[in-house]
């Protein structure tokens, strides 16, 4: 009987075009399901909704807009004034997506919305690969392990509440992110060209017997030169994006990576083992690529903003520094205020002016967990799993061990550099995409646990557990969101919310910190939010619950990604009804049809306060009274600098001039300016009004 080989059989249209269908792996669906994420969430209604915030949001908008008004690249300018303390990448990125869509609200939040759809991509490439075998076979049915890792990754990075919230306002934050995550990439997967299994087979006689690398290697080698240099391509990306990231947010875009680099190579393979490791990297080569990208913006920029006058030096007396104030006329040039003011200076808590808060330390680190929320329950027990002793210990690791200790490593070093230092709340999202990681690695061994039956099964009995703690959680959360649900009422349609907020001012040195204004009054504003919040937290957790309890903790991983990113829709529609107490759009709007090219705006406090109106009104003159402060206030001395800031002689001499309008912006929680002749009100919202010297004509 003649053998007979079957084969798939094709569709009637490969058959007749000679074409066969592409199959859709595990890696392009997860892909696709990551972009349909990221589509939803972070490129549809959350580009249009709310509008831009007041402060560093608006700010970072205007500067972006001048950039294209002025057609200046190099130096950075808000409401007319050098605006010196920032990198430019943000601002290119932003002023470009102008050029492209418009200065409108979509196209400033379309760069982020770009970076987190790369980052998302990047974690789950760098999980997939380090978690699985990307070659293994499998079918699209049953995914591999590294695929379901990577899925994890995208899924946890994408619902994760704070990479979602923190790119609700353009700082330049989640663009680390991506650049720390890249760089590590490239150096992790050159540490990877030593492993067996992507060894290319050579003609060598198959029984010579493996070298082992006698500089106590965290990977052993089957090639018989162990310091052959890793690949020169990825040395060069690595480089790159190290560049990139200094034209981000600064300095700590080279210091990150080397330092996260430098300490696992001297814990995997000791201090003569990892210099020799350095040495390999084309250290002159990548050097030259770092600089070839990231030197020339700081050189012009040096050159367009030199020293004026005499402004001083730091000296030391008394036990402590005292460092130079400006005047003006005389100012440090960039380099120095840059350099010396923002980064060092920063760093030790005497940046000029001293005009900022710091989070406390505790908080500091406490707000991780809320930033990793809902995933932040497994990441006691992810961080748990980083062979930390071992490496210290110098004992050799395993490729998979190795990988932990370089992620712990990654998730230390932002978080303890800003230990001690001045900090922000959102400092720590560098940290972010490294606990995301080992949590996605946690979770994927646990659901391969699971799906083996083997015993005993620790991982599987702790998820267990931990989703007994989340239903807790989510169970009280669901019953909060309940209560002011059931027992307030919704404000009538012409109330203003601000009207119903006790201000706390101490706790707005946070970014969001007039959130803690609410009360139980103004929660009935928000029983939308509320209830979506009830649903997301009490089914996801309970689903999660469900499922683990039967033994199918992967589909309670999606089961709490699903009620996850109802949380965010959650977070969106709250931000959104809270905007009018956080920006002045709608001030903007309603004095946008009245206002003239000779007319005047004027803020009353900081100029931080209302940016939006210089975005919304396309106004880079913006008068300020009693505000010169903040980051106008040391681009103010130069002597190019406008005459912005009013006095209340000036003041007084432009509100009773007839021959212009002065509209006159002002919080209603501080007191009026004493203004001669007539005032007018022109509109109010958010516990802000606009006042005018002259009356509505309309």
């Amino acid at each position: 009987m003649p053998l007979i080989r079957a084969y798939p059989r094709q569709s009637a249209v490969a058959q007749y075009t000679g074409h066969v269908p592409l199959t859709l792996t595990p890696t392009r669906r997860n892909r696709l399901i990551l972009f349909a994420l990221w589509l939803f969430f972070y490129c549809s209604f959350a580009l249009l909704t709310p509008p831009l915030l007041d402060d560093a949001d608006s700010v970072h908008a205007e500067v972006s807009r001048e950039m294209l008004l002025r057609h200046d690249w190099t130096t950075l300018y808000a409401n007319g004034i050098r605006y010196l303390e920032k990198a430019p990448l943000l601002y290119w990125s932003m002023a470009a997506s102008f050029k492209l869509f418009g200065t409108e609200t979509a196209a400033a939040r379309l760069p982020l919305a770009l970076t987190v759809l790369a980052l998302a991509f990047a974690v789950e490439l760098f999980a997939h690969r380090a978690f699985g075998s990307p070659e293994q076979s499998g079918s699209p049915e049953q995914p591999t392990s590294g695929h379901r890792a990577g899925l994890y990754a995208g899924l946890i990075l994408l619902s994760s509440f704070g990479i979602f919230i923190f790119t609700r306002i353009a700082i330049p934050d989640a663009m680390v992110c991506l650049w720390l995550t890249l760089a590590l990439l490239c150096y992790w997967l050159t540490e990877q060209q030593d492993q067996p299994q992507n060894q290319v087979p050579s003609s060598a006689p198959q029984n010579r017997v493996p070298q082992v690398s006698p500089l106590r290697p965290g990977f052993r080698r089957i090639s018989g030169d162990s310091t052959a240099p890793p690949n020169r391509l990825l040395c060069f990306a690595f480089a790159a994006c190290c560049a990139l990231n200094v034209l981000t947010k600064g300095l700590i875009g080279i210091v990150f990576p080397i330092a996260i680099v430098a300490a696992h190579l001297l814990l995997i393979r000791g201090l003569r083992g990892a210099f020799a490791r350095l040495l390999s990297f084309h250290p002159v080569t990548s050097t030259a690529i770092f600089l070839a990208i990231a030197a020339p913006w700081h050189y012009l920029i040096g050159l367009a903003n030199p020293t004026q006058g005499s402004p001083g030096s730091i000296t030391f007396s008394h036990g402590h520094w005292n460092v130079p104030l400006p005047s003006d006329g005389n100012v440090h040039g960039w380099f120095w205020f840059y350099f010396v003011n923002e980064h060092l200076l920063r760093y030790l808590n005497l940046r000029v002016p001293r005009d900022y808060d710091t989070v406390p330390l505790l908080l500091f680190w406490g707000l991780l967990l809320v930033w990793l929320m809902p995933w932040s329950a497994f990441v006691f027990h992810a961080v748990g799993r980083v062979p930390w002793r071992k490496g210290f210990m110098r004992v050799s690791l395993d490729p998979q061990q190795s990988t932990l200790l370089l992620l712990g490593i990654w998730a230390a070093v932002p978080l303890l550099f800003f230990s001690l230092s001045t900090r922000q709340e959102y400092y720590v999202l560098p940290a972010l995409p490294a606990l995301i990681l080992l949590i996605a690695a946690w979770l994927n061994d646990e659901a391969d646990e699971a799906e083996s039956f083997s015993v005993p099964n620790p991982l599987t009995a702790s998820g267990q557990r931990i989703a007994v703690v989340m239903l807790v959680f989510g169970s009280v959360a669901a019953l909060a969101a309940g209560f002011f649900v059931i027992h307030t009422q919704p404000p009538s349609p012409n109330t203003d919310l601000a009207s119903l907020l006790k201000q706390n001012p101490g706790d707005y040195a946070l970014s969001f910190g007039h959130f803690l204004d609410l009360n139980a009054q103004a929660m009935g504003a928000f029983r939308t939010p509320l209830v979506l919040t009830a649903i997301g937290l009490f089914g996801g957790t309970l689903a999660a619950w469900l499922l683990r309890r039967d033994y199918r903790p992967h589909a309670a991983n999606l089961a709490l990604a699903a009620g996850a990113f109802v949380f965010l829709l959650a977070a969106h529609l709250g931000l959104r009804t809270f905007s009018p107490v956080l920006t002045s759009k709608q001030l903007a709007d309603a004095i946008a049809p009245e206002i003239k090219r000779g007319d005047v705006i004027v803020i009353h406090g900081e100029y931080e306060a209302a940016s939006t109106l210089g975005f919304y009104l396309r106004r880079n003159d913006i008068h300020i009274y009693e505000g010169r402060s903040s980051n106008l206030w040391y681009g103010s001395y130069f002597p190019d600098a406008p005459p912005i800031f009013e006095d209340t002689f000036s003041l007084s001499l432009k509100w009773t001039d007839d021959t212009r309008r002065v509209f006159l912006w002002q919080d209603l929680s501080e007191p009026l300016p004493k203004l001669p002749g007539k005032t007018y009100f022109i509109a109010q919202s958010g516990g802000k009004e606009i006042l005018s010297n002259q009356p509505n004509p309309y």
